[in-house]
């Protein structure tokens, strides 16, 4: 009787020291200064000024300096880049009239940048694409009825690009942004269509 009665005021001690050995960590870090960062409201600068150059962002285009040659289009596994061109007959000039990218089916792979002979395609730093719908996921580079001049490489010049994430800032809609009409958005293979057409439903 006396010895089980030990026994139990000793495993009640044993039970108190595991606990405050346990807690002895956690206590000593409420007086060091905290390290966890209160993302994203209390950052000193934004995420992706801090993430480093190579880091495999959403795609951007710089579309001034796009040579139109489509093989960032060819490289694609997955069919996520929409490139559309002509040539106009009277000027003699090539045009792009569409270049759309699929965000969210795109899995960052970096094939597209590798083969682009100007760095016009590239990954930014950007992480941040969501958004409550996913029509507003395909990035359209070239507004609709827009015709844009393909770039013509100079001999032993490098061509001049716009900084980092400036491409794909100017192109992302917010989260909540409403999706576009079904007849705004039926315009190429990686834009968003319905499953029947309007005058069906």
């Amino acid at each position: 009787m006396v010895l089980a009665l030990k026994n139990y005021f000793l495993n009640i001690k044993k039970a108190f020291i595991s606990i405050f050995e346990g807690m002895a960590v956690t206590l000593s870090y409420m007086a060091r200064k905290p390290i966890t960062i209160q993302y994203p409201d209390r950052i000193p600068k934004p995420v992706p000024e801090m993430l480093p150059p190579s880091y495999r962002g959403v795609l951007e285009v710089d579309i001034k300096i796009c040579t139109g040659c489509l093989a960032c289009m060819k490289r694609c596994p997955i069919n996520i880049i929409n490139i559309q061109t002509f040539r106009d007959v009277e000027s003699k000039k090539n045009y792009m009239t569409c270049f759309d990218i699929d965000i969210a089916k795109c899995m960052f792979c970096g094939l597209c940048t590798e083969v682009c002979p100007t760095g016009s395609i590239r990954h930014s730093t950007e992480f941040e694409a969501s958004s409550a719908s996913i029509i507003n996921m395909v990035l359209h580079y070239i507004s609709y009825g827009d015709k844009v001049p393909v770039y013509k490489p100079v001999k032993d010049q490098e061509a001049q690009s716009i900084p980092q994430n400036e491409a794909f800032r100017q192109v992302h809609v917010s989260w909540n942004t409403p999706p576009p009409l079904a007849a705004d958005v039926v315009r190429g293979s990686v834009r968003w269509k319905p499953d029947k057409p309007e005058e069906e439903k």
